[in-house]
């Protein structure tokens, strides 16, 4: 088994909960503490209770909300991805194979999400645009 790292981030919905590994060696463990909570959206670190962060942790704090950050940005990327190639499977269940019921069910909320992105679409591209001259 590879050495345990020296830190623990446990992601929760807009930050991570920062731990301390320690092995207990006599009995095999490995022992939690928490330190801090990290949040990759702000960059900010907030100790945990009275526990003053050495710079090591807040080095390698701070080298994981960078690594966080880049992971987050290209899941996003993936997700735009998917969701065009999902828009193009959408678009042929509807012509091929979807009931008057599943069209029902599901076209107001389409139609809203796609109108949704289109304009923001619009907007961001025309923004880039008026900004580069």
């Amino acid at each position: 088994m590879s050495e345990a790292p020296e830190l623990y981030f446990r992601p929760r919905e807009s930050n991570a909960a920062v731990f301390r590994v320690d092995a207990d060696e006599r009995n095999g463990r490995m022992l939690l503490t928490q330190i801090a909570v990290a949040n990759p959206g702000n960059g900010r670190i907030k100790p945990h209770g009275d526990h003053v962060l050495s710079a090591a942790e807040t080095a390698g704090i701070e080298a994981w909300i960078a690594a966080r950050r880049d992971e987050m940005a290209r899941r996003a990327r993936d997700d735009a991805e998917r969701t065009a190639e999902a828009l193009g499977r959408t678009a042929q269940w509807v012509q091929s194979s979807a009931t008057d019921a599943d069209l029902d069910a599901v076209a107001h909320r389409l139609m809203m999400a796609m109108h949704d992105l289109r304009s923001t679409l619009v907007r961001r591209q025309g923004e880039r645009r008026r900004d580069q001259g």
